[in-house]
């Protein structure tokens, strides 16, 4: 009997199998690299605003405390964002006329906020609380960056669950000093300097995994 197909159909089938092992494969961990990848993390990426504020400029140049604006940090969930007569406090004085405050004038004038964009935004399924990381010893840089150094605010971190799942496994390199905890330029304890904070803390680390936990 004849052969029906060519000799070289072996080699075909073969490559043909390979390469659509291989095409899987690379879609796979190419959605895989793309579920981490800044362009879904939004991660160094500044977000257009009303008012383009600098963190770098008020925090670097002039000093100003986290807690100047974000009043509600050290006790409650969220960490609050500052009302405008807070920036008004300073800019009735300085740049009262300037063009790039006009919507911060604007706002005043009409007892209306301003709308901004929001840069760490976590899902609506995820309970996050401001206050007991504060309260924990956790640094703000340690999730927000270097903030003193941001011209314009963009996210430093992937904001993940598997992110906040590192932290809640080990957080004793993540923890301040209390006086340090709003200093964005302290540098990270050893880790023993760490774990005795953990316990000065009373950090109950074999709970912090549990799904309750951020899940509620």
């Amino acid at each position: 009997m004849a052969q029906i197909f060519h000799r070289s159909a072996n080699a075909i089938a073969r490559a043909s199998i390979y390469g659509f092992a291989f095409i899987v494969a690379g879609a796979l961990l190419t959605g895989y690299l793309l579920a981490r990848s800044p362009y879904r993390t939004a991660e160094e990426v500044i977000r257009d605003q009303p008012v383009a504020f600098s963190h770098e400029h008020h925090v670097s140049g002039l000093g100003i405390d986290c807690r100047y604006c974000h009043t509600t940090v050290e006790y409650a969930a969220s960490a609050g964002m500052p009302p405008t007569y807070t920036c008004m406090s300073c800019h009735s004085q300085i740049w009262n006329q300037s063009p790039a405050l006009a919507e911060v004038r604007q706002s005043l004038e009409q007892g209306r906020p301003i709308a901004w964009t929001r840069v760490h935004d976590t899902p609506d399924f995820v309970y996050f609380h401001h206050g007991i990381h504060v309260q924990k010893g956790v640094g703000c840089v340690e999730c927000h960056g270097r903030v003193d150094k941001m011209p314009l605010a963009w996210k430093a971190e992937s904001m993940t669950m598997e992110w906040c799942l590192d932290c809640h496994r080990n957080p004793a390199p993540r923890l301040r000093k209390q006086e340090d905890i709003f200093n964005l330029a302290s540098p990270r304890l050893s880790e023993s300097e760490g774990q005795q904070l953990v316990q000065a803390h009373n950090i109950p680390v074999d709970r912090l995994m549990n799904c309750s936990v951020c899940h509620r």
